[in-house]
């Protein structure tokens, strides 16, 4: 008897003692998993993004949701058989697909729908993940309707719940945002014209449908693209103008409940939106700080190619005061989600400092180059067939919003020679000094092509024929591939 309590003693030890390695593990477990979840990222500007399989991110014209530590981006996929797909990362630059969340396969109207700027929300009362987009038939945009499905797992099964217009009215480009609990929906309606007023509206309780027109704001000034979000008490709406795929001046309202009155737009960034279309702003809520960045599409649709060869811009948003806010270019950013912080990076991007490249007009496949060698200022730049010169090679800087390019022979940068902001103002070398004629936007236009455009004038490089020496001056961009550029990076 003894015994055997001895022996039953010794195996209550070891279950204690097993325990107790457990618990450690689970600890060493948790520690080890809190530190993988530790980023600090470099996000690239202006180009596509790759998942874990080395696939295309395909969330275009998406939003994104916190659910634990998790970042879940949610977006368009145009491949022809999938509609929405989802995906997720921790430090918001190593995504991992999850699901096609929506797809032509599941029959009824989405066999042929087109869907646009997906958006998730998170019911608390019903534990539902609540998705809103934008549905159209497929062959043009005569529907201006909404579509709702749900799922009480934020990876799915999603059940699609059909396409409707909210109350009545259309609704095109459109977001929605939840407000401690009370969820809303902004979409771009028909007042005197497609997409010409912004509805506001008050979603039921169960966030499946639109229960009040809370307003209707800024009729006749054809605003679309609404991303919405809360920085203390100030809500913020920023929108895009309606120019279909191309790019334009991005602006920005503000208001002190969703429900009252929104300020007039004012503007943010430049005239493009640095090539940009908003489509959601997150907050990244650190052990330090809260960043707001800015998500957008380049929208490939804007140099003639599918929706999926489609670029990211994010970019994060500075706020001088409670209500204003400002958006600046930079190539990359440094995006810590950890502390919450976002800050500028003047490397990576498409174009590398201190990186020579050869600047190659896809008319003519001739180089930018200075003649005759020449280290003077003033000197004339032309095109030329490329045989290795430093006269023919060039870097790119970021100067704020915009590049400067700087011959490698000379040290001195692409400028437009008298500050002329006309078409055929010439096109030089000279010191740099800092002004407008010398700082370029530089602009994605397909096919590992760009056009670059000067900021003094809003003109483009244009190579006047296709032989060498044939001149390089400014001129209206109008697509012409002597108006087109490759950089090709050299030793």
């Amino acid at each position: 008897m003894i015994e055997t309590l001895s022996v039953l003693k010794n195996k209550k030890w070891l279950v204690y003692v097993l325990m107790l390695c457990f618990l450690a593990g689970i600890t060493s477990s948790t520690s080890l998993s809190q530190h993988a979840f530790a980023a600090n990222v470099n996000v690239a500007n202006g180009i596509q993004f790759k998942d874990t399989n080395n696939n295309v991110v395909h969330a275009h014209g998406g939003g994104m949701i916190k659910v634990g530590n998790y970042y879940y981006w949610i977006g368009e996929n145009r491949d022809g058989t999938n509609l929405v797909s989802l995906y997720r990362s921790t430090d918001l630059k190593t995504w991992e697909f999850r699901a096609h969340v929506l797809t032509k396969s599941m029959g009824g109207e989405l066999a042929t729908a087109n869907i646009e700027r997906p958006k998730l929300l998170y019911n608390s009362t019903t534990g539902k993940y609540v998705m809103w987009m934008h549905k159209e038939n497929g062959s043009d945009y005569s529907e201006g309707r909404v579509a709702v499905a749900t799922a009480s797992n934020i990876e799915g099964p999603y059940t699609y719940h059909g396409s409707f217009r909210p109350l009545g009215y259309e609704s095109r480009d459109m977001t929605v945002y939840n407000d401690n609990g009370t969820a809303y929906l902004f979409s771009s309606t028909k007042g005197s014209a497609a997409n010409s007023d912004m509805n506001i509206f008050r979603l039921n309780a169960d966030f499946t449908n639109a229960e009040t027109l809370v307003q209707t704001i800024w009729k006749g000034q054809y605003r679309e693209a609404p991303a919405v979000f809360k920085r203390g008490s100030t809500y913020f709406l920023i929108t895009s103008g309606a120019t279909g795929w191309n790019p334009n001046q991005a602006k920005y309202a503000t208001a002190s409940n969703i429900e009252g009155t929104w300020s007039n737009p004012a503007n943010f960034g430049d005239s493009t939106t640095y090539g940009s279309q908003s489509a959601y702003v997150i907050p990244v809520e650190g052990s330090s700080t809260t960043s707001y960045l800015y998500l957008g599409d380049r929208w490939a649709g804007a140099w003639g190619e599918p929706v999926n060869n489609s670029r990211y811009v994010w970019l994060p948003l500075s706020f001088p005061t409670n209500t204003t806010l400002e958006m600046n270019w930079y190539p990359s950013l440094n995006i810590d989600t950890i502390t919450g912080i976002i800050t500028e990076n003047s490397t990576g991007g498409e174009f590398t400092p201190g990186q020579k490249y050869q600047i190659v007009n896809v008319g003519s496949g001739k180089v930018l180059d200075v003649a005759d060698q020449s280290t003077a200022n003033a000197a004339n730049v032309a095109i030329w067939s490329y045989w290795g010169g430093n006269n023919q090679k060039w870097t790119v800087e970021a100067v704020g919003n915009y590049y400067k390019i700087t011959n490698v022979n000379s040290g001195m940068v692409l400028d437009v020679a008298d500050q002329s902001i006309e078409n055929h103002g010439n096109i030089i070398q000279y010191t740099y000094n800092g002004g407008n004629n010398q700082q370029w936007s530089i602009v994605y236009t397909g096919n590992d092509s760009y056009q670059i455009v000067s900021r003094h004038s809003g003109r483009a490089l244009d190579a006047t024929g296709t032989e060498n020496g044939s001149n390089v001056i400014q001129y209206s961009y109008w697509g012409g591939n002597n108006q087109k550029w490759k950089f090709i990076p050299v030793n």
